[in-house]
Formats: structure tokens, C-alpha cells, sequence
């Protein structure tokens, strides 16, 4: 386990933070196996930038794409996590700096 209680799960060779972003993992294969979803990424790396500098990098659970090519960042958050101060702030830069919203799962 780590800090905040989730139990690491390896899934198709992936190894996930928690048993809800497995889960998460299976349903996205189910729904672009379904023709729902056109593609998905995981683990995807935004830098959060100002004035040219670096000030953090996020990590995005999965990135999801419809069969128009829009794009939809998802991060699997329990109640717990949803209220830490540090991912709370990376959200709020990633709406403000990068223009992205952040859909929790």
C-alpha cells in the first residue's frame, strides 16, 4: 500500500496506483473494443509552465479520445485524494496555465 491506501495493481503488464485505475484501464479497452472511444493513452505528461519557466509536471491517468479526436483528460481519484492540497493545486494550473480540464473518475 502506499500513502494514501491504494493497493498497486498490474493489469495486462501495466502496473496502476490503484485498483480503481485498473479498473478504469479495463473499461476504456471495453469501450474502444465497443467503438465508443476511437484511443486512449496513459500516463500522460503535462509540464506546467510560466513565463517559460517549468514549475511542475502532471500526470494524467488517461487521456481519452472520441471518434471525432477530442480529447478528455481523466484522473481516478477517491474522496481521499480529491482533496489533496498538491494535486487540487495541479488541477487549478492546468485549467488557468494550459487551458485543460481535468475529469475526475
Amino acid at each position: 500500500m502506499n500513502k494514501f491506501r491504494n493497493i498497486k495493481t498490474i493489469v495486462d503488464g501495466i502496473k496502476f496506483d490503484s485498483k480503481k485505475e485498473a479498473l478504469r484501464y479495463g473499461q476504456l479497452k471495453l469501450l474502444k473494443h465497443g467503438g465508443i472511444i476511437s484511443a486512449f493513452e496513459i500516463q500522460v505528461r503535462f509540464p506546467i509552465m510560466f513565463e517559460g519557466k517549468k514549475i511542475c509536471t502532471y500526470i494524467a491517468d488517461f487521456i481519452t479520445y472520441d471518434m471525432k479526436g477530442n480529447r478528455t483528460i481523466e484522473d481516478c481519484k477517491s474522496d481521499f485524494t480529491r482533496k489533496n492540497p498538491v494535486y487540487r493545486l495541479k488541477k487549478k494550473m492546468m485549467k488557468i496555465i494550459n487551458g485543460l480540464e481535468i475529469i475526475e473518475v
